[in-house]
This record gives structure tokens, sequence and C-alpha cells, in this order.
């Protein structure tokens, strides 16, 4: 029976929580006989036959008249938000999954504790007609780290109780999706420090084994609502946790006591030119270059422990992470720093103050909502900040582009009842610098945006980015025109806007198959286009998009594809550096966070990287700007 019994507690302290781990415990006692709950889930699904003749009421209408109760079915049919009809889903491979299709209703973002939505995007898992396997009660000795079922990453309840292991494989890990894992009654004296990359978890049963003590390793499960203990010959100092505060009490304990991991190596530079050109264009005095970084750095109202439950507490306060982000964006030294989710209190009291004693000089907008908060709340509202090296280049002008704003200076807007109802709603904004070479004259166009995050509006992305890109042509239409200054004689002339440099950062929480995506690097998309989702946006939809500022994702000429997001939930590319291909070359771009050291992580913010985006950089060379073509004179 193991170490420990419900019925004999004697004085322990029987809080609510402990109760219903005694409970659950009993319960899987019951379950030790072989494939229990495969063979009780099969019973469940079973059409009954029944010999009374039940007296119906004959003016009901019938329903369907498949008399297949299998909860499968049933639950498929139940509305949205109702509860599974069994709180233990008993399966096995080949059969059905009870509640699943309701279970995907009800299951919150991984990015979250569960409790919240959170603004952050979020992968679907692998479906599979099957996602739960008994293997409880069949006397299994020992599971080899190369066994099959650790290809099963489909999986989403495991059942490997009451048999004989001494030992669970790392590749356990693998199995990302599980929600349910019930190692009860085995020979375990340990569990793997692997377990904690099973983010997904709700509920590990360990009951009845010999562990004395739990991997701090285990404190990123934060959506987990039960361990089960007892039985075990358990630290006195855990189970007293459990027992008094409950499972959340213990995992942030475990969490905030967990040995800080060996460091990733230094990210390497993927140069797209070789040594000798490199060599060459720096002793070409006409040479000029210039680098830019994006980075969203996760704003202090946002990192809260609802929303990142597997970071350190530590780990995600705002005095432990600035530190990390001013060091590295000063480390890296480029020519421009785009900022996303930087709030007025950050840019103000931090980034300008050490920033300015570094060279650079700095423009910031806050989202349109601080207008109308108190002085006191304004300052905790996020925005953009862009800052540039103020011995290189001279700031000419600046724009705010708050996307709410222009749409609704725009006629064939005005009558669309999509833009009041979704795209009004959305505050989110883009600062657009018009910058000038001190020495050369060459001028620069610079974009920093943070586009919304709902993948249930791809429509609001994709207007928000045609309106940036509208507002882009016009300001570099403009910037085209002003004469050149009369201290750079040689400085080039622009005849058109789309000669001038331009760079466009941003997090545009969007992937590489996107409509934003497409649009920008293809210069088009037409007006049925999927991510428009139907909604109407004036001439957007019945003409379709277009651009001509020839532009093309920095890391994608490099050919890399990096994550830059990097959360439980989600592992991406949604951040950006675009560029304008008639006249800027990239020279190099960052290379990738050591996937090795990603493989041993649940997801960022952690102790190396302050944010749950990764900063991305790039470095350019500018193409000289090419003369219009001269028409043949008639003769």
């Amino acid at each position: 029976m193991g170490q420990g019994s419900p019925g004999s507690v004697g004085s322990q302290i029987i809080t609510p929580h402990w109760q219903q781990q005694l409970l659950k415990c009993e319960m899987i006692r019951s379950s030790r006989s072989s494939h229990h709950r495969a063979r009780a889930s099969a019973m469940a699904s079973r059409t009954v036959i029944k010999s009374a003749i039940p007296i119906t009421n004959p003016n009901l209408v019938k329903p369907s008249t498949s008399t297949n109760t299998d909860t499968t079915e049933s639950s498929s049919k139940d509305p949205p938000g109702t509860p599974a009809l069994s709180s233990t889903p008993a399966l096995s491979a080949g059969e059905g999954s009870p509640g699943v299709a309701n279970a995907a209703v009800n299951h919150p973002s991984s990015t979250v504790a569960p409790i919240a939505e959170a603004p952050r995007p979020t992968a679907k898992a692998p479906q599979n007609t099957w996602s739960s396997l008994d293997m409880g009660g069949i006397n299994i000795k020992t599971i080899p780290p190369s066994s099959g079922l650790f290809t099963f990453t489909f999986l989403i309840n495991l059942y490997l109780n009451h048999n004989a292991l001494t030992s669970i494989p790392a590749g356990i890990a693998k199995l990302r999706h599980l929600e349910l894992l019930d190692l009860s009654g085995n020979n375990l004296s340990t569990v793997p420090a692997e377990l904690g990359m099973l983010t997904q978890l709700k509920e590990l049963y360990l009951f009845d084994n010999h562990i004395v003590t739990l991997p701090p390793e285990l404190g990123s499960l934060h959506q987990l609502q039960t361990i089960g203990v007892e039985g075990n010959p358990m630290d006195t100092s855990l189970k007293s946790i459990v027992q008094k505060d409950g499972t959340s009490a213990l995992i942030s304990y475990l969490r905030d006591s967990c040995p800080v991991p060996s460091p990733p190596p230094e990210r390497l530079w993927k140069s797209l030119i070789s040594p000798q050109e490199r060599e060459a264009l720096a002793t070409d005095p006409a040479t000029e270059t210039l680098s830019a970084l994006c980075y969203n750095i996760l704003c202090e109202k946002y990192a809260t422990e609802r929303l990142y439950g597997y970071t350190p507490s530590w780990a995600l306060s705002w005095d432990y992470r600035k530190e990390l982000i001013l060091t590295e964006i000063m480390n890296y030294d480029t020519d421009f720093l785009c900022l996303q989710e930087v709030d007025i209190a950050q840019y103000e009291d931090y980034f300008v103050k050490h920033l300015q004693g570094q060279g650079y000089e700095g423009i910031y907008w806050p989202k349109s909502r601080y207008k109308t908060m108190s002085d006191a709340d304004r300052r905790q509202v996020d925005g953009c900040a862009i800052f540039y090296k103020a011995d290189k280049y001279s700031l000419v002008e600046r724009h705010l582009v708050e996307f709410s704003t222009v749409a609704m200076q725009r006629p064939d807007f005005k009558k669309t009842d999509d833009m009041f109802n979704r795209v009004l709603g959305k505050d989110h904004i883009a600062v657009i610098c018009l910058l000038e070479a001190k020495e050369t004259g060459t001028r620069v166009i610079l974009a920093n945006a943070h586009i919304h995050w709902d993948p249930a509006y791809r429509d609001v992305k994709l207007v928000q980015v045609a309106l940036l890109v509208d507002e882009i042509e016009k300001i570099a239409a403009n910037f085209a025109r002003l004469p050149p200054r009369p201290d750079t004689p040689r400085a080039p002339v622009y005849s058109d806007g789309s000669k001038i440099p331009l760079i466009i950062c941003g997090d545009f929480n969007s992937v590489p198959s996107s409509g934003v995506y497409e649009f920008l690097a293809n210069g088009s998309v037409p007006p049925d286009h999927p991510d428009f989702m139907s909604h109407l946006y004036g001439r957007y939809t019945t003409d379709g998009l277009r651009h001509r500022l020839g532009l093309r994702s920095a890391n994608a000429t490099a050919g890399e594809a990096p994550l830059t997001n990097y959360t439980p939930s989600y592992q991406g590319e949604i951040d950006y550096i675009w560029y304008s291909t008639a006249n800027l070359a990239v020279n190099a771009v960052l290379g990738e966070v050591d996937r090795g050291y990603l493989e041993k992580v649940v997801g960022f913010p952690n102790a190396h990287f302050p944010s749950d985006h990764i900063c991305i950089i790039s470095e350019f060379r500018v193409k000289p700007p090419r003369p219009p073509a001269l028409l043949p004179t008639a003769s």
C-alpha cells in the first residue's frame, strides 16, 4: 500500500486541499488493476439495453436517432464551457477521449496559469484520434530511454500507475502536451528534473512511491493543480507546504529556489559577406553602414506571475530585468534601437538617463490610452521608443501613427461597421523618425511598430500594417522634397520617397505565413485575402493592398527564421526588421539563441533572458541612390 494511508493521517493538518488529495489518493489506490481506466471507459461507453418500456412525452421533439452514448460524441455536442463528463478521463490507446473536444474549449493558454487569457500567441496542439494511454497495473519494470512511448507527443493523459518502475527516463520531457500523468504505486525514489518541461500538466500523481524530495525544476509546472505526494516518505518541509497551502504554494517554492541553469553560449553573427568583402568595405571611404536593434522588452505591468508562472519571481522583477535589458542593448552598440512595450516611467527614469550617457537620443510615444488616465496611471502605459546615435545622425522629423486615429480619417472607412467594432478599440501605435547622417547627408526613415496580438483579429493586424505603410509612403514623399543641408554639399538628392533608405522594426505578432508578412514581403495582397476574415475595410477590401517600398525581412535575406518569442505555449518568429532592398543591403544579422540551451528551458523570461521576446539585430550598408534614367532627346 505504500508509506501512508488516508485512514492514518493522525496529526496531519487537514485543509480542503489536502482532503481533496487524500480522496484522489484513495481513488487511485482502487485503480491498481490492469488497464483500470481503459476498461472503465469502455464500460461507460457501451450502449445500455433497457428491459423496461420508458414512459415518454409524445409531444416531445425527438433528438437525433443515434443511440450511441459514447462520451466523446455527447461531449462534442455540448456547448462551449460544458464540463467533461468524468473528472478522471479513463482511456487507452485506440479509444476516443471523453471530453477531448470540450477540453480544447476549456483549456487555457499555456502562457498563462489557468485563470486568464494572455496577450501572447499560442501554438495549436497536434491532432490525433486518441490522446490518452493507460499502461497501468501491468507490471512494467522499466521504460527504456529509446521507448516509442516518447514519440506519442500528442498524448494528454498518461497512466503508468501500479507498475514496478524504479525510474522514469528523461525522454518523458518530449510529451509536452501532457495534462495528466499518473506514476502512483511504483518503486520510484526520484523523478527526473525533466518533468519540469511538461508545463501543460494539471495533475501529477506520485502517490505510494519512495520519493523523499522533489527536483526544484518542477517549479516551472505553473499550471499544476494537484501534485499527489501522499504515501511517500516525503521531506516534511515539502509535504507540509502542500498540506497547509496546496500545490501552487509548493510549485512557487520550488520555482523560486531552483538553481540558475548554465548560461547559453554567446549568440554568433551570421555574415552575408565574406571577410575579404568586409575588409574592402572597411577601407572604402564611400561605404556607409548602419545597424538596427529591435526588441520587445516586456513591460513591467505585463510581467506578472499570472502570465509567467514558470519564471522565478526574482527573475520576473523589473529591478532584475532592466539591468539585463540595458546591458544587452548597450553591448551591441547599434546605431538605432527600436524598443516596444516601454512604459512612460521606464523611458523617462531609466532608459533616457542611461542611454544618453552612451550617446543616444530618444523619441517616444505611449499608446493612445494614456490620454484618458490620471498622471499616476499613465506612467504605466507602454509604448514604442526609438533611440539613435546622436553623434552620427540628426533628427529631422518625428511622427506618431495612431492606427485608430488614422483609420478614422479615411473617407472609405467612415461607414464601415467593422472599422468601428474591430479597429477603433485597439490603441496600438507606430513611431516614425526621419534621420539624416551628419557626415554624408544620407537620409534614413526608421519606423518602430507594435501590432495587435490576438489571432482572432488577423484582419486588424493587416489593417494596422496597411495604415502604417500608407503613412510611411506619404511621409517619405515629403521627406524627399526637402532640400539637402547646405553644410553637406555631397549629400544625395532623392527624386522620390522610395529612394530613401527605409527600416521598419517591430513586434508584428504575425508569423511568416500570415497576410501581414505576405503584404510586406510581396508588396500586395488581394481584397479577398483570408486574413481579412470577410470583414469590410473600404478600398482595402475592394481593391486589395499594394505598396512599392520593395521590402524584405533581414533575417529572411540571411536564410534565417529565428525564434523571436519563446514561451511554453509558443515558439516562433513574430518580430522583424524590414528594409528597402533598393537602397540597403544586409551585411550581417545576429544569430539565434543556442538550440541546445532552448531544449532545456521551458520559456522566457528566465535568469538569462529578461523578456519573452528575443532581440534581433541587423547590419546594413547603404546603396548609393541611382540617378534617374535620362530620356533620349529628339533629333
